[in-house]
């Protein structure tokens, strides 16, 4: 029997479509008018024109359609440069969302939305610029504010020239290990500017230079159930492991120090222990956040014995020894990354499709917010597992040679570069704990690993973390105070500055300006009247 769908399109993109879809061996028949139909319609397709985009009115047609037509899912084409923000498609109450579509992807398109999944593939486009303010007087800036904008002016210039030197990476690898690292360089001395002299209202937000496009968004869901959102996620989590895998993070990472084979196997096992773990947690009525944490260490175990094979061994002072359990007894994996949110959310939607909070909207599991920030955490969850597992790595292959060979990059072969990459990252790693981790509790942001276009970058969310700053050490807590205390002392030592730039300013206008005026007129007059006298006796 074929399925019922009701059309709405232009006449000549209608036809097109009709005579596409009846095509397909009776599969489909089309209803370009609600008289037309027979019933219900199993699908509702609106392509919408670019007049219907103009003020706001999509999303107010999506739901008049939506609730006329219920249950009957509804699929929307959009046309080619269509100028939605990527929060804005999001938001649009449709199951099925496509731009432009070719044939292929139609069909795929309407197979999936028939079966109840959801489709969502379009470009994310750029919001309508706002029209320029006048320029308004402003205020004078102090000390302190002139050096935090001019400082991070010029930062941002060297950023955005040195991400374009990295689009694409270059292939000599000396030259992509330096501009990597001048990276590095630019993004702590930013965070130390603002460290000193920030945050102020001024520092900012300012407009990059060279805006990069905005990725297309692509999420197909072939069910609506935890099963379906996880197997999306995991195809989408497989295709961003890829083995030339970067780090835009503006953080060293252990993860560097594998070679990229070994870095994408670490990951693919690390996801593939959280498909296993996830059917177990199906049949477990234990609370769910419970079992995760007691199967933590056994998971990155599982991991690590993924990575390296079973079968594989390696000399070690004269005798030959298998790598897998010799990694397995010298590690220690029970170590838990303060940094990580708590996962019952996740692990709820994942495992029991359960609604999740995205951004103070409780949305559904398969709704694309709720998948996309699904993703977020899953894949912070996996940079950070895979940054403990590579520690471990790095540091067992210090006192075995012979293992950099099989698990890090050429580069680390040599005993001072693996040492100099260990340092770097413990005092990282102390620095963070010590200063940076009580900044960010106080400030209640958190930072979350992501894997996006080829990439491991960073991203930032605002949530309150009370509870973790109460439990703050004696000296992580010296840094909170001196935080609080700086705020509130600033009002008072910016206006006492501002008192004694004024004094100064009455004392050299007033007082030693009048006083050079009176000593260059008496000096005026003086030579006036020795003149006088010259000409007299002349």
């Amino acid at each position: 029997m074929s399925s019922q769908l009701l059309l709405f399109a232009e006449p000549l993109l209608r036809d097109g479509l009709t005579r596409l879809l009846t095509a397909q061996a009776g599969l489909y028949s089309v209803a370009e008018r609600p008289e037309q139909l027979q019933g219900l319609p199993q699908l509702v397709i609106w392509q919408a024109s670019s007049g219907d985009l103009k003020g706001g009115r999509l999303a107010e047609e999506l739901l008049r359609l939506q609730e006329r037509w219920q249950p009957a899912p509804l699929l929307l084409l959009l046309p080619p440069a269509h100028g939605l923000a990527g929060d804005a498609l999001l938001q649009l109450p449709a199951a099925g969302i496509l731009e432009s579509p070719n044939p292929q992807e139609l069909l795929a398109a309407l197979a999936t939305l028939l079966t109840g999944g959801r489709v969502l593939a379009a470009a994310a486009g750029s919001a309508s610029p706002r029209p320029a303010a006048s320029p308004a007087a402003s205020p004078a800036l102090g000390l302190g504010q002139w050096l935090l904008i001019s400082g991070l002016q010029q930062i941002d210039a060297d950023l955005a020239a040195i991400k374009r030197l990295l689009t694409p990476p270059p292939t000599n690898l000396v030259q992509l290990l330096v501009l990597q690292g001048r990276l590095r360089e630019l993004s702590a001395a930013r965070e130390l500017l603002l460290l000193l002299w920030g945050p102020l209202s001024v520092a900012w937000g300012a407009p990059d230079p060279c805006p990069s496009p905005e990725p297309v968004l692509a999420i197909t869901l072939q069910q609506r159930s935890a099963d379906g959102i996880w197997r999306a996620i995991r195809q989408r989590l497989e295709a961003g492991s890829g083995a030339e895998l970067s780090n835009q993070s503006g953080q060293l990472l252990a993860l560097e120090g594998l070679s990229p084979e070994r870095r994408r196997d670490l990951l693919l096992a690390l996801l593939s222990q959280v498909d296993s773990l996830r059917q177990r947690l199906l049949d477990d009525p234990a609370p769910l956040q419970q079992r995760w944490e007691q199967w933590q260490p056994e998971l990155r175990q599982q991991a690590m014995r993924s990575l390296v094979n079973s079968y594989v061994q390696l000399p070690c002072e004269g005798s030959l020894l298998p790598v897998a359990d010799s990694l397995l007894r010298s590690s220690d994996l029970t170590g838990r990354d303060p940094e990580l949110p708590e996962a019952q959310p996740m692990l709820a939607s994942l495992v029991r499709a359960q609604p999740l909070l995205v951004d103070g909207q409780l949305l559904a599991a398969d709704e694309p917010r709720a998948v996309l920030y699904l993703e977020l955490l899953l894949s912070n969850w996996l940079v950070r597992s895979a940054e403990l597992v590579s520690a471990e790595l790095l540091a067992s292959c210090a006192s075995w040679p012979e293992l950099r060979r099989y698990l890090l990059q050429p580069e680390l072969l040599a005993t001072r570069n693996l040492e100099r990459l260990r340092n770097q990252l413990n005092a990282q790693l102390r620095w963070s704990s010590w200063v940076e981790r009580p900044i960010s509790l106080y400030e209640s942001r958190r930072r979350l690993y992501c894997l996006r276009d080829g990439a491991i970058r960073c991203q930032e969310l605002t949530e309150p973390r009370d509870a973790e700053l109460r439990q703050l050490g004696w000296l992580q807590q010296l840094v909170t105070l001196a935080l609080e205390s700086r705020d509130a002392l600033a009002p008072q030592v910016q206006g006492l500055l501002r008192g004694l730039g004024d004094l100064v300013v009455v004392l050299l206008t007033r007082v030693l300006g009048r006083a050079i005026g009176l000593v260059g007129r008496g000096i005026a007059q003086g030579m006036g009247r020795g003149i006088a006298k010259s000409v007299g006796r002349s």
